[in-house]
Order: C-alpha cells, then structure tokens, then sequence
C-alpha cells in the first residue's frame, strides 16, 4: 500500500519512474508566481498608490485648510513652514505639527487669487463698459449738435 501513494506524494509518475521534463519545473513554481501577483496587485500597489497620494496632498497644504491630524484634531492651517504646519484649533489655540501628523484635508482654502481676480476683472469690465457707453453718448451727442446745426443753418438761409 505504501508502495501505491508515495510515488502519488513525490509527484512521479505511476511507473515509479521519474521522468526528466520540464514540465514539472514549471508547475512548482506556478504558484510561487501566482501568490507574488497577487501581493503585487493587492497588497504593493495600493500602498504605493496611497502613499503617493498623501504626499500629493502634503506638499500642497496652504494656509487656510480645514485639515484632521492622526490624532483627531480639527484645526484650519495659520501658516505653512518646511517640515511642520501651525493650525488654529480654536480662538486663542495654534499647536505646531509635523506635516507628516495630518492625515487629511477635510476643507480646501478657497483661491483667493482666482475669486479676487475674477471680481477684479468684472469691475474691470463694467468700467470699460461705462466708459465706452459714455464715448458713445458723447459721439452721439455731436452727431446730434451737427445734425441741429446743420438744420439751423439750412433753415437760416
């Protein structure tokens, strides 16, 4: 009976011969390669995505975000310094972070470059507007003038 599964166990052939092919080879390390894809594709590269996300996320803070720390903390960001952030908890409270201590942005500040720029370049706008408007009040008035005393002059003679 022995004789029967141990051949079965060592994965030769029923003859009780080992056969030189490469077959085998490849069928003991099949699996090795399949469990390194699947800890490549489950376990690396979501990691390294997300590790590239937070450090996206950490190099571009700025003062105004709404931003949690590892430890809970809410907080708005006051100022931006190298490796550490200062955040205002509440009135009064600013603690100093490592940049590294922020776990995520909850809020983003809003562009003041873009808000301030649009509103400048609409009053912009209606000032450019006004004054074309008034040029061309002005140009039609004189047309108006010239017509009147074109009139008075033609009715005069």
């Amino acid at each position: 009976m022995d004789t029967f599964f141990l051949p079965l166990l060592m994965g030769m052939p029923a003859g009780g011969e080992a056969v030189d092919g490469g077959g085998g080879l490849i069928m003991t390390f099949l699996p090795f390669v399949a469990i390194i894809a699947i800890f490549y594709f489950l376990i690396i590269r979501p990691q390294n995505k997300k590790r590239k996300e937070t450090e996206r996320m950490l190099s571009s803070l700025k003062k105004g975000d709404r931003i949690v720390t590892i430890g809970g903390l809410y907080g708005t960001i006051q100022s931006v310094k190298e490796s550490t952030v200062i955040i205002k908890v509440d009135d009064g409270v600013k603690l100093e972070f490592l940049r590294s201590a922020i776990s995520s942005v909850t809020i983003p500040a809003p562009e003041p470059d873009d808000k301030e720029e649009k509103e400048k370049k609409d009053k912009k706008d209606d000032k450019d507007k006004k004054i074309e408007d008034k040029k061309n009040n002005e140009k039609n008035e004189e047309k108006e003038q010239e017509k009147s005393e074109d009139k008075t002059s033609e009715s005069g003679e």
